[in-house]
């Protein structure tokens, strides 16, 4: 798909506010080219999501004449059944959308903290991740706000339609995933979330039994038929805010119904912008890669992503990240850290390194429509089931949002929206438009930003670029491998003098794109979540 000859490829990343857009664009010189469509591609739309069926019925969308934005709203509400354990309207949501015109805004609607939150809740924070279940961490759910603005914004089709399909299913119930299967043993016995995946006789479901979510279906009816509203006020509001409450929770209706808009620190933008403007300077031709130069190319890419984790503290710093944000996205920054990157490793401090906790979790679907409009978003609940909290009253699962502040600050605010590495990207030149994106918390931008070396660098399809093995790069500042990575190039790595950290057992990254080259779209759901692309 990439060869020598050049197009110009736009990174945008706004921000939306209530009163206007602030804006930030990265230009991303890449070379493409293609010599007809591939096998599977289509003519005029096209929705990736994490399964099958969800893309279906945002494709759907796209055929009743819908929206970009109304094919995402209903596919997201589609995964919140499918990969129940990833996102749902008890979460959030970053929206990353292109008009027919091209021009792009971001919704950011990503949970925040109450405003009764313990003030010692980050003393509590394990000095290792591992799962934090439990009432304390849940954040004020900006989900159904992120919809709503979106849906007035961009939207074609009836509020109502939207919720249909996933309604239908919820009362019908759908059989439990092999990706969703597997996670079910990690919930806690003793959480309200354990009742909706055991059966009669409190053992746990198993992979292809029949769930239903009754109680949901009934709170997404009631938010379809009445609007947004219905979720932050009223009945909906009263019992949510009541379930959290028994569980120990400290939301208040307040904090529901004072849900707002603001301007959000930095998503993953900035730093995806960041790697990948260093990685083209590099000027790497597939055509010419020979096994050595590959393996110098992956050195310099995990090189990059050293540098990057020593600044995530400081551009996820509310504070400062603006400022911040606008340094690094520029070409000179870029240019700077690769004087840097030389044919050896160094300490830590050389890359100033900044300690975080890794971590997973999240959704990520791309949608292209007729009109050429576009969005990519990535949802969650956090962690594996969020809290692992489960709204009875209203069939919601709560996310554990607020833990992504663990060793990153040592206070926390109400109001305030943790940082994220959610990076849904469009890049578009005249001929050519990208949508892309990704889940796995941290190892989201190691996802996306490994498909597009893969893809405009390497010379690879979308679809290989996708299921290529990645290297990630933890917070320790050692490369990890993803089963099936080049052992060639791992051998390689290891004579540069990188530490090879073989511990991780388990890559959560995922990617999901739509690109259209010229006529042809190819859609390409990741395989790692078993997911599959719809369009017509």
């Amino acid at each position: 798909m990439a060869g020598p000859k050049s197009k110009s490829l736009l990174y945008a990343c706004c921000a939306l506010m209530l009163v206007g857009v602030v804006g930030v664009v990265v230009w991303i010189s890449v070379f493409s080219s293609r010599s007809r469509c591939p096998h599977g591609s289509f003519s005029k739309a096209a929705v990736a999501a994490d399964s099958e069926i969800c893309s279906q019925i945002g494709r759907d969308m796209l055929q009743k004449g819908g929206s970009a934005v109304d094919g995402a709203i209903a596919a997201l509400l589609c995964t919140s059944l499918v990969n129940p354990q990833s996102m749902g309207i008890g979460g959030g949501a970053i929206f990353t959308v292109m008009d027919s015109s091209g021009n792009v805004k971001i919704i950011v609607s990503r949970e925040t903290v109450p405003k009764m939150v313990k003030p010692d809740l980050l003393k509590t924070c394990p000095e290792k991740f591992r799962f934090l279940s439990g009432p304390d961490f849940i954040g004020v759910p900006g989900e159904i706000r992120g919809y709503e603005l979106a849906h007035a914004l961009y939207g074609k089709l009836p509020w109502a339609t939207l919720f249909q399909p996933t309604i239908k299913l919820a009362r019908e119930g759908l059989p439990i995933t092999p990706v969703t299967g597997k996670y079910i043993p990690l919930i806690n016995k003793n959480f309200s979330l354990y009742k909706l995946f055991s059966d009669a006789n409190g053992n746990p479901l198993e992979t292809g039994d029949i769930v239903k979510f009754d109680k949901l279906a009934d709170t997404l009816e009631a938010i379809a038929n009445h609007g947004p509203k219905a979720f932050y006020t009223g009945k909906i509001a009263e019992d949510l805010i009541s379930d959290i409450q028994e569980e120990g929770g400290t939301l208040t209706l307040q904090d529901l119904a004072s849900f707002m808009y603001v301007p959000p620190p930095p998503a993953g933008g900035a730093i995806l912008a960041l790697i990948l403007n260093i990685l083209k300077g590099y000027n790497w031709d597939a055509k010419a890669l020979t096994l050595e130069e590959k393996t110098l190319a992956y050195h310099r890419y995990i090189e990059a992503f050293k540098f990057v984790n020593g600044l995530k503290k400081r551009i996820e710093d509310p504070n400062t990240s603006n400022k911040i944000a606008r340094t690094v996205i520029q070409d000179s920054f870029a240019d700077h850290i690769r004087t840097l990157i030389s044919n050896r490793i160094h300490e830590d401090q050389y890359y100033n390194l900044t300690s975080y906790l890794d971590s997973m979790g999240t959704t990520h679907m791309s949608i292209l429509a007729e009109d050429g409009s576009a969005v990519s978003i990535t949802s969650t609940i956090n962690h594996i089931f969020g809290s692992q909290i489960l709204s009875t009253k209203t069939g919601i699962i709560l996310n554990n949002q607020i833990a992504d502040f663990c060793g990153k600050t040592e206070e926390i605010h109400a109001g305030e929206r943790p940082p994220s590495s959610a990076s849904p990207a469009v890049l578009k030149s005249q001929s050519r438009t990208l949508v892309i994106g990704g889940s796995g918390g941290t190892m989201i931008t190691t996802g996306i930003a490994s498909t597009l070396m893969n893809e405009l660098w390497f010379g690879k399809s979308l679809k290989e670029a996708i299921e290529s093995p990645v290297v990630f790069i933890n917070s320790a500042n050692h490369p990890q491998f993803e089963r099936e990575f080049d052992q060639k190039i791992i051998e390689g790595l290891i004579a540069f003098g990188h530490k090879y950290d073989p511990r991780i057992s388990t890559f959560y990254n995922v990617v999901n794109a739509v690109e259209k080259d010229g006529d042809c779209i190819c859609a390409v759901s990741d395989a790692r979540k078993m997911g599959k692309a719809a369009g017509y």
